[in-house]
């Protein structure tokens, strides 16, 4: 969301590094520590002492550091959202600047270079603050700018991950999950190293930041990291053979022309073989920016589709419901209602009839909360035929060419040719 703000406004996006930043802070609480090695006190060789500031191992350390930077940049004039704690903002005027901190890695965004040195003047006056330049490369992501665009990619890090399973000369496939039903608890035998399975299912999880194609298979093994089976090792290294064959893919993002919220979400009915609940997908776009997406099973079993399809637009407008929240912190908020696209006519008809069916009574509250937020204007549910419903890449698997044209429409592609010169 902040990328997308900054790519519409051509606002220059800055990397800061803290130096040893979990030292900066200050302990509110009585610490103790033995006399280090070198530094004992021959008179008194049995005293402890007595910490004033955080030390690395401390489990103390990452909230005090959090706090004093946070007790800081208030000082400066930021505010710090109510919707994500690691996010300030500035405005004053026409100054307006926007933080965004991860332990000891911030980004800096600002509305002009003058107001970009001037914080940085201050910042670093207080702390160890390094200014790494324009954003190229942030936890583990690399950020291509090409003119007003960005490209967001972990390309290095897929390489990772394929030579951790040892399968760098695996032959590519065309899609990171087959066409059939669902894989069940007790698929195959039992593999016989859990542990390399779920460190591979653990950094396909991280993998999915940038790579919102491979969500619903990562989210299928993930579900069965407890008591792994051969059947879905292989599916994990299908998906490797897929990722082989896609490694420069990222997301792409550009200016947002358009600034308002559409939602799609679906939801593939009792898809689970064991416990028959659904499994519910949606994806959020910012403009044409993705911005939001998620491939989850569901907490309770649905006695229809409908419910399923329901329970997933529920699902979908909670997270509008914070996006919006989010645009309002951010000094951009929607003048439009949110479009939430769902493919099942019946869905559709719940969130804006308030007659409740008999059907229908045990599910009350995410109809109400549903039709409430339809009442107030601010999302508004439409059908969607099927084969437009982009959130299908998130239920279930899909055949090749309705996966390319999913994936193509999640803004996922090769990066930009850059030609000579720039």
């Amino acid at each position: 969301m902040v990328l997308t703000i900054a790519l519409s406004q051509s606002w220059q996006v800055h990397q800061l590094d803290v130096t040893n930043a979990f030292l900066h802070g200050n302990l509110q609480e009585t610490v103790y520590m033995y006399q280090p090695m070198g530094f004992r006190d021959k008179n008194y060789p049995d005293h402890v002492c007595r910490l004033k500031k955080s030390l690395y191992g401390l489990k103390q350390a990452p909230w005090a550091w959090y706090q004093r930077f946070t007790d800081y940049v208030l000082t400066l004039g930021f505010v710090q959202s109510k919707c994500d704690a690691s996010l300030f903002t500035f405005h004053q005027g026409s100054q307006v600047a926007y933080l965004l901190l991860y332990v000891d890695d911030i980004l800096l965004v600002t509305y002009s270079d003058t107001l970009h040195g001037n914080l940085m003047y201050h910042l670093a006056k207080e702390f160890a603050m390094k200014d790494l330049g324009p954003l190229r490369f942030f936890l583990g992501i690399s950020v291509t700018r090409h003119k007003n665009s960005m490209f967001l990619s972990q390309q290095s890090y897929v390489k990772e991950i394929i030579e951790r399973a040892g399968m760098t000369s695996c032959n590519p496939v065309h899609t990171p999950v087959d066409t059939l039903a669902k894989l069940s608890a007790n698929a195959g035998t039992d593999f016989h190293d859990p542990t390399l399975y779920r460190s591979l299912a653990g950094a396909l999880q991280y993998l999915t930041f940038t790579r919102p194609d491979i969500s619903y298979a990562v989210q299928q093994i993930c579900i069965h990291m407890h008591a792994p089976k051969t059947d879905h090792w292989n599916a994990l290294k299908r998906i490797i053979r897929y990722i082989q064959g896609t490694t420069s893919f990222g997301l792409t993002l550009g200016p947002s022309t358009s600034p308002q919220l559409i939602a799609y979400t679906d939801a593939d009915w009792a898809g689970c073989p064991d416990t028959r609940r659904s499994t519910s997908g949606y994806c959020v776009y910012y403009g044409d920016n993705l911005i939001s997406w998620s491939s989850k099973r569901q907490a309770t079993i649905s006695r229809s589709s409908a419910e399923a399809e329901y329970r997933g637009v529920a699902n979908v407008v909670a997270e509008v419901c914070w996006l919006r929240n989010l645009l309002l912190e951010l000094q951009r908020p929607l003048s439009r209602a949110t479009l939430v696209y769902c493919d099942n006519v019946s869905a559709v008809y719940l969130s804006g009839n308030p007659v409740q069916h008999q059907r229908t009574k045990h599910i009350e509250l995410d109809i109400h909360f549903v039709r409430e937020k339809v009442h107030r204007g601010e999302v508004r549910v439409h059908h969607v035929p099927s084969r437009y419903q982009i959130a299908d890449i998130f239920t279930k698997g899909l055949p090749r060419v309705l996966f390319e044209d999913f994936r193509a429409s999640l803004s996922l592609r090769s990066p930009p040719a850059l030609t000579a010169g720039v």
